[in-house]
């Protein structure tokens, strides 16, 4: 199927199961940040384990699950692995789960304070006293 395609046909069903994969391993709470953390370039188990704020034998076991979704992939140098996301489509899932959760809260989401018709609405507009000019 092709991804610029006007029309939407049936998937396959080893993708349909692949991609059922992916949501499972999107549904955990330290994956999701492991994930997140990533987005921003690879890192070995220790930095992951310190951004994340858990143990670092538990983030490998993440990892571990991780990579045999192939949402990750690993570089070795010397004694050190290092971790990544496996593509740029996992990196834009990723984005846009935390960008679409922010959508949930209150207010502006962060990602939309940059746009420019979105600018002068974060901008404080609390009104001025009547001494202040």
């Amino acid at each position: 199927m092709n991804a610029d395609s006007d029309s939407v046909g049936a998937i396959e069903e080893d993708q349909v199961n692949l991609i059922v994969e992916v949501f499972r391993m999107l549904a955990d709470a330290t994956r999701i940040r492991v994930l997140w953390a990533l987005t921003e370039g690879e890192l070995s188990v220790n930095e992951l384990a310190e951004k994340v704020g858990k143990p670092a034998p538990s983030v490998s076991q993440h990892l571990a699950k991780l990579r045999m979704a192939r949402l990750v992939r690993t570089r070795r140098e010397g004694t050190t692995i290092f971790y990544s996301l496996e593509n740029e489509h996992v990196r834009q899932l990723v984005v846009d789960a935390v960008f679409n959760a922010e959508h949930a809260g209150p207010g502006v989401p962060s990602h939309h304070r940059g746009d420019p018709p979105v600018a002068s609405i974060t901008t404080d507009r609390r009104p001025r006293q009547a001494n202040q000019r």
